[in-house]
């Protein structure tokens, strides 16, 4: 299962209730952080959740409300006694930018890593998240990401019992695991099934809309798009700066076929988004606003006809 928590919803700058952009997911004791505005460490400490489990921090570019925050949570997981590496994860430049802010957060007791991002699309495999980095259409380098968490296939009894295989071999080969014993080889297709379905989410702010978001958001189990503007008639302004209206991230993820759509990243001017959802509901039924520390847990399809070890 993925934890998925939206911990900031504001653009441009915070406001009273809502932090500027943020997006924390958990899988298997390993926490991710997408973009780090403005009070994004707050908004951890009043979710309940830790900011010492977090092993990578991905950005989707470098303007102020997306990045904003980051001094401050390296300092609190540093006097967390964090010791293990963090891996930051944006566009080029990213190193130059994170060293520029540390001034104030000059020594920590742990690594950093930076992996730069120069391609159109870019896909990296870290403790168990799948991430695709894919450029989109702002008025500066910016990325959207994928975050895929992988599902391996059934085991089936049967195809174990066939292949001969041991059955002390089973659960081993089950994870992944290949087994020699003596001049025979286990493989793991000898107990299982091709992989299954996985869990995908995908979340984009700080873009026109383009044809690479609906393609790396098809399927997705949550799409979290910018909405920075709700009526339809501020369409000229988003394309003027290069962001959406509610209609537009409908659009896109009603192309997509995604299962959910939240909507995120509001003007500071737009202090009841409630009053445009309507419109994107007639592109996409299942929009939702997006809130601060709105959650959800993201599961696995269910299969009944899964064996058991």
């Amino acid at each position: 299962m993925l934890d998925v928590c939206l911990l900031g919803t504001s653009g441009m700058m915070p406001l009273p209730g809502r932090w500027l952009t943020a997006l924390m997911t958990r899988y298997n004791g390993s926490s991710l952080l997408l973009d780090c505005g403005e009070g994004t460490q707050i908004a951890i400490r009043e979710k309940g959740w830790s900011f010492h489990s977090i092993d990578i921090i991905c950005f989707t570019h470098y303007h102020g409300d997306h990045i904003s925050g980051l001094p401050g949570l390296l300092l609190s997981m540093g006097n967390a006694e964090r010791k293990e590496p963090v891996t930051l994860i944006g566009p080029k430049g990213l190193e130059k930018v994170v060293n520029s802010l540390r001034i104030i957060a000059p020594e920590l007791p742990f690594e950093l890593k930076f992996i730069e991002l120069t391609q159109k699309t870019e896909t990296f495999e870290i403790n168990g998240y799948q991430i695709s980095a894919f450029q989109v259409k702002h008025n500066i380098i910016c990325y959207g990401y994928s975050i895929y968490i992988k599902r391996g296939g059934k085991f089936y009894t049967e195809k174990a019992l066939q292949n001969a295989v041991p059955q002390k071999y089973w659960s081993k080969l089950q994870k992944g695991l290949t087994i020699v014993d003596g001049d025979i080889t286990y493989t793991p297709d000898m107990v299982i099934g091709p992989e299954r379905k996985g869990i995908k989410l995908t979340y984009c702010t700080d873009s026109r809309p383009v044809k690479a978001i609906s393609d790396f958001a098809m399927n997705s189990d949550l799409f979290i798009c910018e909405g920075m503007y709700g009526d339809s008639d501020k369409e000229a302004k988003a394309k003027e700066y290069k962001h959406m209206t509610f209609g537009e991230a409908a659009q896109l993820a009603k192309t997509a076929q995604v299962k959910e759509l939240w909507l995120t990243h509001y003007s500071p001017s737009m202090t009841r988004p409630e009053d445009f959802l309507a419109e994107a509901r007639r592109i996409f039924p299942n929009t939702k606003l997006g809130r601060d520390k709105k959650t959800v847990t993201l599961t696995f399809e269910k299969d009944d006809s899964e064996d058991e070890l």
